[in-house]
């Protein structure tokens, strides 16, 4: 339906850290609790909604990755309002990212679940992915 909104909710806030391990004593010192973890990244649970606070060594930038139902045709529907692709469509452990940009250069990284969520250990570690 194209009169629904885009994006159905926001998955994370990811920030880029140099030492995971400090990243993770420190906003685990906050009160920020281990949801998931994989050898260059981790989830921490947010008090309120599903959102999580990603830490992360594979980038530089911080970033605000955005649930849709479907990357392609969310991309599609992006640059007919006028945004462009910064990163085409590309697999992802979950289902598929892209990278997009809207008129103003505000960069948003598109996700979808479709092949599923997260799945870890009793210790948070990633160990596949499930439905």
């Amino acid at each position: 339906m194209e009169d629904a909104p885009l994006f159905r909710k926001v998955d994370c806030l990811s920030l880029p850290v140099t030492d995971l391990e400090q990243a993770l004593e420190f906003y685990q010192r906050l009160g920020h609790q281990l949801i998931w973890r994989s050898p260059t990244a981790a989830g921490l649970r947010l008090s309120n909604g599903e959102a999580e606070l990603v830490l992360q060594t594979e980038r530089p930038e911080p970033e605000t990755d955005l649930t849709v139902d479907a990357v392609g045709l969310a991309v599609e529907r992006f640059v007919a309002a006028g945004g462009r692709v910064i990163v085409d469509p590309f697999p992802i452990a979950i289902g598929l990212c892209a990278v997009v940009a809207d008129p103003w250069d505000n960069r948003l990284v598109l996700i979808d679940n479709s092949n599923g969520h997260l799945v870890t250990n009793a210790d948070g570690i990633v160990v596949g992915v499930g439905h």
